[in-house]
């Protein structure tokens, strides 16, 4: 289906923004109406609906809550990579792992929104390699796609996006799938070990405790309104360990906020101790 050829009025982009920023706090201004068209043009070929009314209909009538979820899969963007945005890996080792990691050899990190995977990964290839076995490590990793979850778990990745992965890290922390260059490569399971995935919905009740000694969230906020930012900064700070670091986007920023991080440098926020 031809997403030119999908009519899209101005109420029924109102009614899957609507739905979009209930479900997950989505911010979908007027000048992303032609991307959600061509998503909902993709969405209507897969189940052969005629047209958005249908599709509207359809989401009306499923109590299970599915097809909403497989919404929100295809309207989120999941662009991710490993090691992306290095200054803040760099970070990790400079200043959290020997502030937090080295005096107690326990260390709670959570990516929030983490897409298929790759920052989740990233991080435990970091810290193992830093304190080996020697530590108490655990990473959380969430996303509202199922989708992307599914595929997080799996660990398997293409030859061109373990690329990005130092060479070290890449011969400690991967296997071949096979021999051709051109093959998967596979997280190895003592580091697919640190990592634990699990669907979250930001928008909901979070069922973990923390304290966390570090939250990554990043590149999510700037998908939501800035109420939703201000409300999610407040309960991304009750979460954060005293002492504890929040990396953010480095296309995000909390100057507009009211919040009661410190700021350290471009996209890192610290809790302070007392």
């Amino acid at each position: 289906m031809d997403p030119a050829a999908v009519e899209f009025s101005q109420d029924q982009f109102h009614a899957v923004s609507q739905l979009a920023h209930g479900a997950c706090g989505l911010n979908l201004h007027p000048g992303k109406k032609e991307l959600v068209r061509a998503r909902l043009a993709a969405r209507l070929r897969e189940l052969r609906l005629a047209d958005v009314d249908s599709y509207l209909a359809l989401l009306a009538a499923d109590g299970t809550g599915r097809e909403a979820a497989r919404l929100m899969d295809v309207l989120t963007t999941n662009k991710t990579s490993f090691f992306r945005e290095p200054e803040h890996f760099r970070f990790l080792l400079q200043r959290v792992v020997p502030e937090l990691l080295v005096p107690r050899r326990r260390l709670r990190v959570w990516s929030a929104g983490c897409s298929t995977g790759e920052e989740a990964y990233s991080l435990a290839m970091v810290l193992r390699a830093e304190v080996g076995d020697t530590a108490d490590v655990r990473i959380l990793a969430t996303d509202v796609s199922s989708r992307v979850i599914e595929t997080a778990r799996t660990g398997v990745y293409s030859a061109e996006a373990v690329r990005s992965v130092p060479v070290l890290l890449r011969q400690q922390s991967f296997r071949r799938a096979g021999r051709d260059p051109a093959s998967a490569w596979s997280v190895r399971a003592e580091v697919r070990g640190l990592v634990r995935f699990a669907r979250l919905n930001l928008m909901d009740t979070w069922p973990m405790r923390g304290p966390f000694d570090l939250i990554c969230c990043r590149n999510v906020m700037i998908y939501f309104d800035r109420p939703t930012q201000q409300r999610l900064v407040r309960r991304f700070w009750e979460l954060l360990a005293p002492g504890g670091y929040f990396f953010a986007g480095h296309s995000e920023s909390f100057a507009a906020l009211d919040h009661e991080f410190e700021y350290v440098q471009p996209a890192v926020y610290h809790r302070a101790a007392t």
